[in-house]
């Protein structure tokens, strides 16, 4: 039983990793390829003899990627030394497995006499007098020697196929080898230290300092590829969801075509027809560029996950001798994530409308929109005058398209429909909530609205009605600053607060419980948060859109500008697909706009001009775009 057990762990080590991936059969004089896979030699050469003889690169099997062949020929290639090793362990092994179940006779001498016991050392089962002259004689009474049940049940220890034997040197053969020399980049010994290798240019270490130099080096580029996959995963998100967004927009494109077509049905049938094949040609070029997007990335991160899978093996299997010898394949290898390219989501493709108009028999049914366009869809707060404003600081929508506004000046919160009409408000002052000087507000997916008011956190309900409240920072220590949120942003289960007084962004669960909290000197204005645990924030003075994780750690911090000038930013908001839109101030009141950027802060496009003064920012259950203009609310739509 044990002797099969043992035989199966054998053939299930070879199979794994000791077969030639060509001919599927145990390693035969291995050669590996700059790729670092290995194939038997006489496996490479029938490659090579189906190939063009003026042929100079063989092309590996496994990762398709080109290796130049010596001029000596294939039996150049490096040997897989460790490869060949393991081989020659493993036929030991199997063999003392065969002769562990035969008959065990004595081998160490002619007597033909039970044996009792196997040497480890000389590999030989031994009788009862050999054992003892084993341990009577100098030379082998340190051998290691087993009772011959313990062979049988396969108890014994193999050989350390991991051990390291310093080679000699091919120049002082008695010389074992004991540096590398840094400028020649080979192994060399004492002597060649003292003859050829002793002039000022060449610089050697020992061999220990060599590896351990080497190791670093390779582990730092491994730590650099798990950053690359990290942000490769990143923007497969991205474009999955610019992906869904462009889904969206081609079957609300084909929607308004089929309303204008139901209009003009006499005449317009075979246009609309004509649009319609327009539109979803260029939504499937559009689709397809995004596909060889993501298949690019996925291409890019399999060739890492291949070269980093082979150089750990590598380094897992492989003495330090030979990692040495293969040092340049394993360098010139990782050199790939230097060249790692990841194709970004863009964003700007994931837009596609119709514009349609009235059509005559020379017309087309409608205009093919390519970018993104914004137009002024509604506006309230400047002749009402229950609603009017003074300074429209914060703007939140709930699930039925109702906009609760804060007004700084009049310390009010305001409840209006979708299209304007006031509901009712909540001042300051009053018994059941205590409003004091309400600024920044968000509305979660359970239609709780949390105001950020001085140094509080005050929940209200879709009726304004008040719920409950929570302090986000409650150290009062000596010095420690008065406490001022200036931001506030929410998802399905957190809110996110700034703290513009004490310089802290904090994030809660929605009853207040503190989950993350990071200091940043940056903290000023208004405060979003993205789907990738992300926070953005902006600071009006120094006139930065910045983002940090929940830790703190820094994504990005660009400079905000308007007409290639630095602009101040205020209000921010942040799109499920990772967009961000940011309001910003030239310095003429009367020329704010409000900007595009995707999710790694490069700006996009401009989504509206000729604002007041914009500070905060919401969307609607539709998608539009809600600002609070000081004097008035603005909604913008996309077209």
């Amino acid at each position: 039983m044990a002797e099969a057990a043992a035989q199966t762990v054998l053939d299930k080590i070879s199979q794994g990793h000791l077969e030639c991936p060509i001919c599927c059969c145990r390693f035969k004089d291995p050669k590996m390829l700059d790729c670092l896979h290995s194939f038997c030699l006489k496996c490479l050469e029938e490659m090579m003899s189906k190939q063009k003889p003026e042929t100079e690169k063989i092309t590996c099997p496994v990762c398709r990627k080109e290796t130049q062949v010596p001029d000596e020929g294939l039996q150049s290639l490096s040997s897989s030394f460790f490869l060949i090793s393991l081989v020659d362990e493993i036929n030991k092994q199997e063999q003392l497995l065969g002769k562990a179940t035969a008959s065990a006779t004595c081998e160490s001498c002619e007597d033909g006499q039970e044996a009792v016991s196997r040497c480890l050392d000389c590999k030989e089962n031994i009788c009862q007098k050999c054992q003892e002259a084993h341990q009577f004689l100098r030379y082998t009474k340190d051998h290691r020697i087993i009772p011959a049940e313990d062979v049988d049940k396969s108890r014994y220890v193999p050989t350390d196929v991991t051990k390291n034997v310093a080679p000699k040197c091919t120049k002082h053969i008695e010389q074992p080898l004991c540096f590398h020399c840094e400028t020649c980049d080979t192994l060399i010994c004492s002597m060649c230290a003292a003859t050829e290798h002793r002039s000022a240019e060449h610089n050697f270490i020992c061999i220990t300092d060599a590896i351990e130099s080497f190791r670093e080096s390779v582990n730092d580029i491994l730590q650099n590829f798990d950053k690359s996959k990290e942000q490769f995963a990143s923007n497969e998100d991205s474009i999955t969801r610019a992906r869904k967004r462009l889904q969206k927009k081609l079957a609300r494109a084909r929607s308004d075509i089929s309303a204008q077509e139901e209009a003009e049905i006499a005449k317009i049938r075979y246009k609309a027809k004509l649009l319609t094949e327009k539109v979803d040609e260029i939504g499937q070029e559009r689709d397809s560029e995004y596909e060889k997007a993501l298949m690019h990335n996925r291409d890019q991160m399999e060739r890492a996950d291949q070269i980093v899978a082979a150089v750990n093996d590598l380094l897992r299997q492989a003495d330090d001798f030979e990692l040495l010898e293969l040092r340049p394949k394993v360098m010139h290898n990782l050199e790939f994530q230097k060249e790692l390219k990841c194709e970004p989501a863009r964003l700007d493709v994931a837009f596609i409308g119709v514009k349609c108009q009235d059509v005559v028999s020379d017309t087309d049914l409608g205009e093919i929109l390519l970018k993104e366009n914004w137009r002024l869809k509604e506006e309230f707060g400047k002749e009402a005058n229950d609603g009017e404003f003074q300074l429209a600081s914060g703007v939140a929508c709930f699930s039925n398209g109702d906009i609760v506004v804060t007004d700084t000046e009049l310390n009010r919160l305001s409840l209006f429909t979708s299209n304007g009409q006031f509901q009712t408000s909540v001042d300051q002052g009053t018994d059941s909530n205590q409003l004091e000087n309400p600024w920044r507000v968000g509305v979660n997916c359970d239609d709780l609205l949390f105001v950020a008011d001085e140094d509080k956190v005050k929940i209200f309900d879709n009726k304004l009605q008040f719920v409950r409240e929570f302090t986000p920072s409650v150290d009062d220590a000596e010095g420690l600053s008065k406490s001022d949120l200036s931001g506030i942003a929410v998802d399905k289960q957190r809110v996110a607060v700034a703290d513009w007084g004490r310089k802290v962004i904090s994030v809660h669960k929605v009853d207040g419980s503190l989950i993350a909290s990071t200091s940043n000197n940056m903290v000023y204005s208004d405060l979003a948060m993205s789907n990738k645990e992300q926070l953005i924030f902006t600071n009006y003075e120094e006139k930065r859109l910045m983002c940090v994780d929940f830790k703190g750690n820094e994504v990005f911090n660009v400079m905000t500008l308007q007409n290639g000038n630095p602009a101040k930013p205020t209000g921010v908001l942040c799109d499920d697909d990772g967009s961000i839109y940011v309001a910003v101030h030239p310095g003429n009141v009367r020329d704010c706009e409000v900007h595009h950027y995707d999710s790694n802060g490069a700006f996009i496009a401009t989504v509206a001009q000729k604002l007041c003064n914009p500070l905060g920012m919401a969307f609607t259950p539709a998608g539009d775009v809600v600002v609070a203009d000081q004097l008035s609310v603005k909604i913008f739509e996309r077209m």
